[in-house]
């Protein structure tokens, strides 16, 4: 745990009591402070205050009268599309709002570190596509070159509930734009972004708003290092926005789509390619194309920006290639289930909007692809150049018929449930195709969350190859 330093004898406020919320409550008491924790759930308050917590209604009068700070889990809306009510009243009261990763920022280094021989760093994460997969890379990079590490923020633990940190560790965060957002200190040593591409806009009451709030870890936070996907113009304005020369290196530019070029620091992939140059110069090539877990142009992606973070604080080529290749990716990301009979069966529940679905798209040959969900806005249309090597649709959920519509000269078939899909997708393929779970749409219409969708089709690939 990390405890909260600078409200020592001062009473705190949390709104949200999920994972996240819990955890700072429990951080601000370590730190000598008491915190107030409320949440609109009368279940998530009882379960509070069974673990000890102390409940305080902060939708009362006068509910701020000595709250030094009130602390937001992510989940809950400040600003878009409408200021939540508690948050607000916070506002008019004068009181502070800030988050988790505020906190955290404020709180992790300490007296502790003057004893060390390396200071610990931090190494943050950001974008709309692939920070989960580039995180867990960079954490299993820095593992395997026997560099201390841990792996938190929007993966894995909360960013206040992992240990204090270890002389010359490496804290690794994915951060979403909700987390950036609110935060009032952000301040890594490396900061990543992947890309961009439109996703909780009623959120951020657009891109222009989305893009702002991924862009504060850079601006505010000051970086020693970034590492900057420019596939996309916000990329490209950001990577300008960052240097003051040519050659600054402070910056590390990424592409799947170009070949970079110039004095800078620049790594991408080509023709399944990852190379490095510096100064005009190429320091390092990898061959990813039989990395069995970066499979496609998207995950070239996530591996060239993992790669650029770790060679940012000096691990060495052949160390990141060795740690690339036993990378066993993540669980609803690009996952290779099961392979029988020459067909393949890949789970990437996580491929909840369009522009992740392209990518999952145009990883594979001969695709049966599942998709389907709650539908986002424009639904598929998009995908419609992205459709060549799907060789039928399999389609599920609430947006089933609409998808259906979008579909052009694409065979498909309404499945409606997972099983069915699933069923009717294995008894049709054939050696060299791939079973695809890809929903290009939410999981809320049939299953909590994306992770549970996922789940479920391993479930029923597992079930029909016993048959």
């Amino acid at each position: 745990m990390i405890p909260v330093q600078g409200y020592r004898g001062r009473s705190v406020a949390v709104l949200g009591l999920g994972r996240s919320g819990l955890a700072t409550a429990r951080a601000l008491q370590a730190g000598g402070a008491t915190a107030l924790v409320w949440d609109d759930s009368a279940e998530a308050r009882e379960a509070a205050e069974g673990q000890g917590m102390i409940l305080y209604d902060l939708t009362r009068a006068n509910a701020w009268d000595d709250v030094a700070a009130l602390i937001v889990s992510p989940g809950i809306p400040h600003l878009y599309p409408e200021p939540n009510k508690i948050i607000a009243a916070a506002w008019a009261a004068g009181v502070p709002v800030d988050n988790d990763i505020g906190l955290f920022f404020r709180s992790f280094a300490t007296q502790d570190w003057d004893n060390f021989d390396v200071t610990p760093r931090i190494i943050a994460v950001t974008g709309s596509n692939g920070k989960s997969t580039t995180a867990a890379l960079i954490h299993h990079i820095l593992a395997e070159a026997g560099r201390p590490t841990q792996l938190a923020g929007n993966i894995g633990r909360g960013v206040l509930d992992i240990d204090p940190a270890h002389d010359g560790e490496v804290v690794v965060l994915e951060l979403s734009s909700y987390q950036t957002d609110l935060a009032r200190a952000l301040t890594p040593d490396v900061a990543v972004f992947t890309n961009l591409s439109p996703d909780h806009l009623d959120r951020h009451a657009g891109m222009g708003g989305y893009f702002a709030a991924k862009r504060r870890l850079f601006a505010e936070g000051g970086p020693d290092r970034a590492v900057i996907g420019i596939d996309e113009p916000e990329g490209q304005y950001l990577a300008n926005q960052m240097v003051y020369t040519l050659s600054d290196d402070r910056v590390i530019r990424v592409s799947v789509e170009h070949k970079l070029k110039g004095a800078g620091w620049n790594v991408f992939a080509r023709k399944g390619f990852l190379a490095e140059t510096r100064k005009d110069r190429q320091l390092a090539s990898i061959d990813l194309r039989e990395i069995v877990g970066l499979p496609g142009s998207h995950n070239h992606q996530n591996a060239c920006a993992a790669y650029a973070a770790c060679r940012a604080i000096g691990v060495g080529p052949k160390q990141i290639e060795g740690a690339l290749r036993s990378f066993k990716g993540l669980p609803h990301r690009s996952q290779v289930i099961a392979e029988k009979d020459g067909v393949r069966f890949v789970n990437d529940s996580k491929a909840t909007n369009v522009d992740s679905a392209a990518k999952a798209l145009q990883a594979f040959k001969n695709i049966r692809w599942i998709a389907g969900g709650l539908g986002k806005e424009g639904g598929i249309e998009s995908l419609a150049l992205h459709l060549v090597n799907v060789e039928k649709a399999y389609l599920i959920g609430h947006s089933a018929r609409d998808f259906a519509l979008q579909l052009g000269d694409t065979p498909y078939e309404i499945c409606e449930t997972m099983d069915r899909a699933v069923a009717s997708a294995a008894a049709e393929a054939s050696a060299g195709d791939t079973v695809l779970l890809a929903p290009a749409a939410a999981s809320f219409d049939q299953y909590p969350n994306f992770e549970k969708r996922g789940d479920d089709f391993i479930t029923c690939v597992q079930a029909n190859l016993k048959n």
